[in-house]
Order: C-alpha cells, then structure tokens, then sequence
C-alpha cells in the first residue's frame, strides 16, 4: 500500500480519538489533514456538484475517515453524501450514519434483520403512552431521541414516576423512547468495537453507586473482556446491518444473551484503548489501506450460459468508470448488463435499486454477454 492522504473529518482536532488517528496514519506512512466539518460548504449541480473546504475546491484526498459528532449529524452527513457522489472513499457512508444517529430507526432497522434488541415502545399522544406502559411495564427506561452519552436518559421505578415523567416531557414536546429496563444489567453494558466486520476489541462497563448509565462520561469503570461467540456475532450483524464499517455496538447482558441497545457510528478510541491496550486506531486506519488495495480487475465467470451470456463477478478498484455512479447512472441497460447483486464488505445487496451508489471494493454480480461484460474492467 501506497502512501495515502487521509482526510479526518472532525470538528475536534485536539480529541483524543482525531490525535490517535493522526498517529496511526503517519505512523503507517500516510499524510493526513483535519478538516472542520463546520468549515465546509457545498455546490449541487448537475455536474456532480463541487465541496468546498474554506471557500476553495477541497484538496485531493484518497480516503475520508468521518467523525461526525451529534451536532454535526445533519452538516456532516451531507458532506460525506456529496464526497461519496464524487467516487471518494469514505469509512462511514452517510446513509449508514444517519440510521444510526436516528435510535427508533436503528432499532427498527435491527430488529427487523433479526438483531436483539430490547422491548421498545414510541408514541406522539399522552393518551397513547399509558398503553406503551403497559405493554411495557415498570420499571422503564424513557430516553430523548436526541440523547447522548447518556444525557436524556432516565429510569422510572413504577408506572407512576413513569407517566410523571411523560407528562413533562410531552409538554416540552420532547420525542421519548420507552424502553423494558432489563434489571440483570443494571448499570453496566458491553462496548463492542467492530471494524471491517470483525470485533477488534471489547469492554465491560460498569457505573459507580446506585447510578444505572455505563456512560464512561459518567464516571464508569472499564474492563477489557474476551466476547462469547453469541456476543461477538451479534455485535458483527449490528454493524452489518445498519451498513457500518466501524461502530461501537453497546451491548446489554440481558438473561437470555445479548441485547443491542444502541450502535454509534462515531466511537470513542479512548475508553477502549484504555480498558483493552488494544491499537484500535491503527485497526481503523489498516481497514481504509484495505479497502483502498486496488483489486486486480478481472472478471470471474461464474455461469456460462447460451449464446455468449455469462454470470461473472467484477471487483471495482479505483479507476474504473463505475465507481461513483449510481446504477442508473452507468447506463449499462444500453449495454444489455444487469447488476445482480453488490457485495459491500461484509453488506451484501441482492437486486439492488437504481439509486445503488457504487464505491471501490464494491464485487458486482453481473449477468450479460461476455464481451459486454469485459469493457467494464478498468484497463
């Protein structure tokens, strides 16, 4: 692997997680530029519009690594949209983000593809949310849909606290999610870093006193711990499912296993590098080299069958005209191909949609005459 120039998206250049990818990547050789996503402006057109950093056309990068805070959901998650429309490589596609950072989204999201997650209820009407109790019970967990690090999270004890609690809420017109507390992993919960599909490091956190938030910036303790196979799977399926190449999937210890109770699509390194001594910043620059290692472009058949037509698969790397086209961008109708299927990492995507974007390191499945198929590889 060349030298790269990484971009880091990040409105915190002094953190401790942009500092620890900054020394990841120069000490993998790479050169790497701290963009403020705040510092950013956009042109939409239909040239494929431009991005601006600081008033000039942005610099040229090979990859980009976001680290879009919550307040920055909406800025920079159409940063990443437009540099992706622009065949850029970047580690967390804008879609995947912004599931992620809507939790009754995620949770749908998960459950839906057989993800566990807790019992979770959601209601607009006062009227409505004494049925959600219900169907819940006490205790319950109440959470703000715009909560983090464990801020607008709340425990009521009893159905009263509960719907005391509601009653506030509704009149601050705060969306709340409701949640089964689940009493055996009361104050602590397991922090699964996955990147490029695989768990690379894992820990246990575990609040202080009485207090039943794990948030690490609420004081918990940490502990490096070796994930079960049941544990590890689920963690790997969370992160495939919402389509996210890095993540920090929190885990309850729910009786009958894992519980997903939420997937951050912007992890902190410190905590777990703290807790594990594990390099995780060098694990998520390693996975950027990865993705970028240009696959040697040739077709392989996969089915043969009559008059010259052939299933094949077809690796993208960085030159191929495809990448950054949406499906219906390639015209390849006109060429009598047709995308069966994307494998993305490990996201895989049968009969994908015209509005499919294709990015480097994407496997096509094709089906068309062979040699229609062979113009497709990049020479």
């Amino acid at each position: 692997m060349g030298r790269l120039r990484i971009g880091l998206l990040s409105r915190g250049a002094s953190s401790y997680s942009t500092k620890r990818l900054i020394e990841a990547s120069r000490a993998r050789g790479h050169s790497v530029d701290v963009l403020d996503t705040a510092r950013f402006s956009l042109i939409v057109d239909n040239a494929g519009g431009e991005v601006l950093y600081k008033g000039r056309a942005l610099m040229a990068l090979d990859a980009v690594i976001p680290r879009v805070g919550t307040s920055m959901t909406l800025v920079g998650t159409a940063i990443v949209r437009q540099l992706e429309q622009q065949g850029l490589f970047v580690q967390n596609g804008s879609h995947a983000i912004t599931v992620a950072r809507d939790k009754l989204r995620a949770l749908q999201v998960l459950g839906r593809n057989g993800v566990p997650v807790p019992r979770t209820g959601f209601g607009k009407s006062g009227d409505d949310l004494g049925a959600l109790l219900d169907a819940l019970g006490a205790p319950v967990i109440l959470k703000l849909l715009e909560g983090t690090q464990g801020v607008g999270v709340m425990l009521a004890d009893t159905r009263h606290v509960a719907q005391a609690i509601l009653e506030t809420l509704e009149s601050m017109k705060a969306d709340v999610l409701l949640q089964r507390f689940v009493e055996e992993s009361r104050g602590r919960d397991i922090r699964a870093f996955v990147v490029g599909g695989r768990v690379v490091a894992a820990m246990r956190r575990t609040a202080r006193g009485e207090e039943f938030r794990s948030n690490v910036h609420r004081g918990a303790s940490v502990e490096s711990v070796r994930l079960d196979a049941a544990y590890d799977e689920v963690a790997r399926k969370a992160a495939r499912v919402l389509g996210l190449h890095v993540a920090g999937v929190d885990m309850l210890e729910g009786r009958d296993g894992p519980l997903v109770m939420e997937v951050n699509a912007s992890p902190g390194l410190e905590g777990i590098e703290a807790a594990t001594g594990i390099d995780v910043a060098m694990a998520v620059v390693r996975h950027v080299e990865e993705a970028l290692a240009e696959p040697t472009e040739a077709l392989r058949e996969v089915a043969a069958l009559d008059k010259g037509h052939v299933v094949a698969e077809l690796a993208l790397g960085p030159r191929n005209r495809l990448v950054g086209l949406t499906i219906a961008e390639t015209k390849l109708d006109a060429l009598d191909v047709r995308i069966l299927s994307v494998k993305r990492g490990t996201l895989a995507m049968p009969s994908p949609t015209a509005s499919t974007r294709l990015f480097v390191g994407d496997v096509l499945v094709l089906f068309g005459k062979r040699t229609s198929l062979e113009t497709l590889v990049a020479r």
